[in-house]
């Protein structure tokens, strides 16, 4: 049931529990498809992985095909597909849940702890030529939507769940904390649900100038300021605390910057992910009830990303900063890990290399 060079995850030890087979064909296969891959985005996960073999509780104990930001073009589909047919370009989302859990029934399959998830142990990404990918987790792309908006709509997603669980809406005041990626596309998806300003911090110069470019209002390049002093700071900006905070480093100082900058009332959002364990000034946020909300990923938000993006509602294109071509992947991944630019993309098929 292969037919994509062994990529075929459900054909793996870890996959294969819980999955049904019928006279040794995986039922699964029927409902997917082969894709010739485009544009894969470079995430500092990869990165992580790469570099360190683990994040938190996924360790790297096999081979692991890196990549989960992608895009490609439908090569063949299983019997079961009706939506989609060759020649269909389409935006991978990751995340495909293995069984219809609790989680799964109230909309929330990103919490299944059995989901299967592109380069995340042991599941292998898209990072690739030729990659197999559930059908229904597979979104066909508008004529004017580019395969590396496609691409980015996976990080766009982080912006669209974060913001949702922060309950971002018209006139919301929100500081973003740090200026990659993740924060930059917060910026985006906090502007376009109706937050009146933005004011987002880093250590960078020119991230911080991206982030004037795609919308923030105000910026701050942190040195050496105490988390107080962070907070004093944003205040001053936006003329009074922010409803909203939404922290995308997981640097300790930074989230205790967040809850001293938020509004009594308000919301943290913890996107970034950090050290295990961190030390914050908890009874601050206690007393003023601060609202503290994890997100995991995303969910449900492919559809929305693509509405955006097609009707132009949203730019994600001044994100890309580098492509490479799948040959230099070791280059494109040392210029992420030098911090270079912002968001740099993969060029998987060697006949095309345009965004």
């Amino acid at each position: 049931c292969c037919g994509a060079q062994g990529q075929h995850t459900c054909c793996s030890p870890s996959a294969r529990e819980g999955q049904v087979f019928l006279q040794g064909t995986c039922l699964p296969f029927l409902a997917e498809v082969l894709l010739r891959m485009h544009s894969v985005g470079i995430c500092g996960s990869d990165v992580h992985y790469w570099q360190h073999g683990r994040i938190g509780d996924f360790v790297v104990k096999d081979p692991m095909v890196l990549g989960h930001e992608a895009s490609g073009t439908v090569v063949k589909v299983g019997s079961g597909v009706t939506h989609l047919k060759p020649g269909d370009r389409v935006a991978i989302e990751p995340g495909v849940p293995r069984e219809m859990d609790e989680f799964c029934k109230t909309g929330r399959y990103n919490l299944s702890p059995t989901i299967f998830f592109c380069a995340t142990p042991p599941d292998d990404g898209n990072l690739c030529r030729y990659y197999k990918h559930s059908a229904s987790y597979c979104y066909k792309l508008p004529d004017n939507v580019t395969f590396e908006e496609g691409a980015l709509i996976e990080p766009l997603s982080v912006g669209i769940h974060a913001c949702k669980r922060a309950g971002v809406t018209l006139g919301s005041k929100v500081f973003v904390s740090g200026s990659g990626p993740i924060g930059l596309v917060n910026v985006l998806v906090a502007k376009m649900m109706g937050a009146a300003a933005v004011v987002i911090t880093d250590l960078s110069a020119s991230r911080l100038q991206k982030a004037k470019e795609v919308g923030a209002d105000f910026t701050i390049q942190v040195k050496n300021e105490t988390p107080q002093e962070v907070a004093s700071k944003v205040e001053s900006l936006l003329g009074c605390m922010p409803e909203i905070t939404v922290e995308c480093t997981g640097v300790q100082a930074c989230i205790q910057a967040g809850i001293y900058a938020t509004r009594s009332g308000g919301t943290l959002v913890l996107v970034g992910l950090g050290p295990e364990m961190v030390t914050v000034p908890i009874v601050n946020a206690a007393v003023r009830e601060v609202d503290i909300r994890g997100i995991f990923r995303y969910c449900n938000t492919w559809p929305v990303a693509i509405a955006l993006l097609a009707s132009k509602r949203i730019n994600v294109k001044p994100l890309v900063t580098h492509r490479f071509p799948l040959e230099k992947a070791l280059e494109a991944f040392e210029t992420t890990k030098r911090g270079e630019g912002v968001k740099v993309m993969l060029k998987c098929d060697p006949t095309d290399h345009n965004p």
